[in-house]
């Protein structure tokens, strides 16, 4: 049974790999289909489809790349994290929405440098762009920046000193809903998902409350598979797909160097995230992009 990988991210997020190398180690693994579900951004997109086609007009062996964002969003005192995919990413509207997304991180990411400047660290946003050319800049690389430049002795260090959501040093982002991030991606003609909804550690009750009031705005996917789940954690994320009628997904979260240990395809070793997942959420797409304005199917 074929395999495939549909949460994965390169450097133009926090992963290590660029698109085009993220296709051609998708390759490697003998996947069918990877999804690049970058952090709020679609930079790596046209990288990854692009390089798949040459691949495929050459005669050489290929897989399907699937155009995906891995929105954060902010429910309630929880970060809450939904998956597009298919979406049309050079669609004019949409672009200009996730601009508007990005020019508030930016914001933010400033104001982080100036209060990490007053604890005595050389660090700017210009140098931390330097470094990371076209990437959206988040915490990892905050978090790479510090241990290069001797401030801390590991990852988790900067997160406890530095960047944690309780450290003084911390600056809140303006973030969208779940919801925002569900409607924005349906408008893209893509399929909403939630992203591995067992981090949120938010309880049983208070999921299935997100969940349902997600479904009734447009969420048509869960994540069920993926690689830190529980045997408990997969029988609870299909309980809720069948009961709200939501497509299952699933994939390893893979960020290259960034998440040691952890491999594209098979997580920590374990994770088959099956073709007929993908196969379904096609069937899905193609059944809905049939009731979207013209313009959104000539652009999906």
């Amino acid at each position: 049974m074929n395999t495939v990988d549909l949460h994965t991210h390169s450097n133009k997020s926090d992963g290590s790999y660029t698109p085009a190398e993220l296709v051609d180690y998708a390759i490697a693994k003998g996947l069918s289909a990877v999804a690049l579900t970058d952090h709020d951004t679609i930079d790596g997109l046209t990288e990854a489809c692009t390089h798949a086609q040459a691949l495929a007009q050459a005669g050489k062996s290929t897989v399907e790349v699937v155009p995906g964002i891995e929105f954060s969003t902010k429910h309630g005192d929880r970060d809450v994290h939904v998956v597009g995919l298919y979406i049309s990413h050079e669609s004019p509207q949409f672009r200009t929405k996730l601009q508007e997304f990005v020019d508030s991180r930016t914001s933010r990411n400033i104001k982080m440098c100036r209060n990490l400047q007053e604890a005595g660290i050389d660090i700017t946003y210009e140098k931390l762009q330097e470094k990371n050319p076209d990437a959206v800049i988040t915490r990892a690389h905050y978090a790479a920046y510090l241990l290069e430049h001797g401030y801390v002795k590991s990852r988790q260090d900067a997160f406890a000193q530095y960047l944690g959501d309780h450290t003084k040093y911390f600056v809140p982002r303006e973030k969208v809903t779940p919801a925002q991030a569900v409607a924005l991606i349906l408008e893209a003609g893509g399929i909403p998902i939630l992203a591995h909804p067992p981090l949120y550690h938010m309880g049983r009750e208070n999921l299935d409350n997100l969940v349902s009031t997600l479904k009734e705005v447009g969420l048509m996917g869960i994540e069920v598979l993926y690689s830190t789940y529980t045997n408990q954690d997969e029988r609870d994320m299909f309980r809720l797909a069948d009961k709200y009628g939501l497509l299952p997904s699933g994939g390893s979260d893979f960020h290259g160097v960034n998440k040691p240990g952890l491999d594209l395809g098979c997580g920590y070793g374990k994770l088959f995230v099956p073709e007929e997942f993908l196969t379904n959420i096609k069937n899905a797409r193609l059944e809905r992009l049939k009731t979207l304005p013209s313009q959104i199917k000539k652009e999906a």
